[in-house]
């Protein structure tokens, strides 16, 4: 079951964002250092992909995995479920110790049953958008998202372009949001998947992202903690804007 992290899933809008490493990135000869490294470096939670050669063209990790890196941090292991059916695979990465759970809507039959099976594992639910998907899944359940992924590349492979058309999508969806909690629902993360760098973090912060994934920008760097300061530096300066 999820482990007992800190908390950093607080309000959208906290002033404090969310960094989220890739492990798809990382040198998976020695992972167990890489997570433990890249938190001790200040990352706020570990992004984790799962990918089955289905619905994504590539294949990666699975529950095992997710297991054997959950003793190394008390970080929240963030898991982008790329793989169609979804529901099987669940339970399986809430028992490994995953904490967040999200999945594409094409890939369940019954968007709002997974979220609830997510949900009920003890698991944050969220969904993901790729460029081309519309954001009108998120209506019918916005009571069941504690996350929004959006995809700023088309999912299957690390180090790919940022998508420049996901920055106006970002700003729909915060606005989707934002509707939600001034009526009086829960809280609900606006996270960013893809190309995201120091160079163009500011503006997906002031487009209206609170949560950042990155991989090739941080993994492989000669000084994890100088890049996650310098795109912090950057999220404030979006922040601001």
């Amino acid at each position: 079951m999820p482990s007992e992290a800190p908390n950093t899933m607080s309000t959208p809008q906290a002033a404090t964002a969310r960094i989220a490493p890739s492990i798809l990135s990382a040198d998976f000869a020695r992972l167990g250092e890489e997570v433990r490294n890249v938190v001790d470096a200040g990352a706020d939670w570990i992004h984790f992909d799962v990918m089955d050669n289905h619905y994504v063209p590539n294949l990666t990790i699975g529950p095992m995995v997710c297991a054997a890196i959950r003793p190394h941090v008390q970080a929240p292991i963030d898991v982008h479920l790329m793989v169609e059916p979804v529901d099987a695979l669940v339970p399986q990465f809430a028992k490994a110790g995953a904490d967040i759970i999200t999945f594409h809507p094409e890939a369940s039959r019954h968007v709002d049953r997974t979220l609830s099976l997510i949900r009920d594992n003890g698991c944050k639910a969220g969904l993901v958008f790729n460029p081309a998907t519309s954001l009108s899944y998120m209506d019918y359940v916005m009571d069941k998202l504690d996350v929004v992924l959006l995809m700023s590349v088309n999912p299957g492979f690390g180090g790919q372009s940022f998508i420049p058309s996901t920055l106006d999508k970002l700003r729909q969806a915060r606005a989707r949001i934002e509707r939600w909690t001034q009526e009086g629902g829960q809280p609900i993360l606006l996270e960013v998947d893809g190309g995201v760098k120091v160079d163009n973090i500011a503006e997906i912060r002031a487009a209206g992202a609170d949560t950042f994934v990155a991989g090739s920008a941080i993994f492989g760097k000669p000084d994890y903690r100088a890049v996650i300061t310098a795109l912090r530096a950057q999220i404030a300066i979006g922040q601001a804007s």
